[in-house]
């Protein structure tokens, strides 16, 4: 009998939840003057258009090394991003935890910054320090380290807390220093899934870059900006497919090495 009102009541909640997607999606559309059925009726159109002018002709091939160099540019600075905010994250998460805090006011500091880095877009980031940097590399480097510092801090805090607790307590019991319990504890717990959260913040850090290179005029997103406004699609096609190939290169890398550490 239980069990039949259990699922009455899964029944009811799914029917519930399905109905306010459904009336949310028909609100924002009305707000917005989106027309679901306009929209799906031009994807024939679009997909002609990208057929006919998104593709790589000989001339384009000659701008290659060229794109390569901005393209390396992209990853360089996203490799870079992600590894100098990583050694501040750490110092940040070990503050934050509950495991490795010392101080409540400090674990609290360090939990804001993370949601302050965390909560703001790295495109918003990017046009906050457009403002007092300008276009340049510098402000696309500090726009990828404030959104790593705050998605990286949050993940190590998760990843300390969900360490074993009996190492911890262990080496406290024989009257080690806070380092030694750090060090010998919680790190060699922690350092798989934290290699894990870092290559994973580098091929978001690829993606974003190409976006922040658009707004600072760096990178591989200025190349595909400046080609989108001189109309040269073919060259914007081969950038496009330039990226998709390096990100999905750098995802199979990543892939690898997570299915050996873990």
């Amino acid at each position: 009998m239980n069990e039949k009102v259990m699922r009455n009541q899964r029944k009811w909640q799914t029917i519930i939840f399905a109905t306010i997607i459904i009336v949310l999606t028909y609100l924002s559309s009305d707000i917005t003057n989106f027309n679901i059925i306009h929209g799906i009726a031009t994807l024939p159109n679009a997909f002609t258009w990208i057929v006919s002018n998104l593709f790589i002709t000989q001339e384009t091939l000659e701008r290659l090394p060229k794109i390569l160099e901005k393209l390396a540019e992209t990853i360089l600075m996203s490799i870079v991003a992600t590894t100098t905010a990583t050694v501040f994250s750490l110092f940040l998460g070990l503050m934050g935890s509950k495991t490795t805090g010392t101080s409540n006011l400090l674990g609290a500091f360090a939990r804001f910054i993370a949601s302050v880095a965390r909560n703001i877009p790295v495109v918003a980031w990017a046009l906050i320090l457009l403002l007092s940097f300008g276009q340049n590399s510098v402000t696309g480097y500090l726009a990828l380290f404030v959104g790593s510092l705050g998605f990286l801090t949050r993940a190590f805090i998760e990843s300390i807390d969900e360490a074993s607790q009996s190492a911890v307590e262990a080496l406290r019991a024989t009257g080690a220093t806070y380092f030694q319990i750090v060090y010998k504890a919680v790190i060699p717990q922690c350092l798989p899934q934290m290699i894990s959260w870092i290559l994973f913040m580098i091929e978001t850090n690829i993606r974003s870059a190409t976006l922040v290179g658009i707004l600072t005029g760096t990178g591989i997103g200025y190349s595909f900006d400046l080609y989108y406004k001189t109309l040269n699609y073919h060259a914007v096609a081969l950038v496009t497919l330039s990226i998709v190939i390096s990100v999905i290169m750098l995802e199979l890398i990543s892939n690898h090495i997570r299915k050996v550490i873990l």
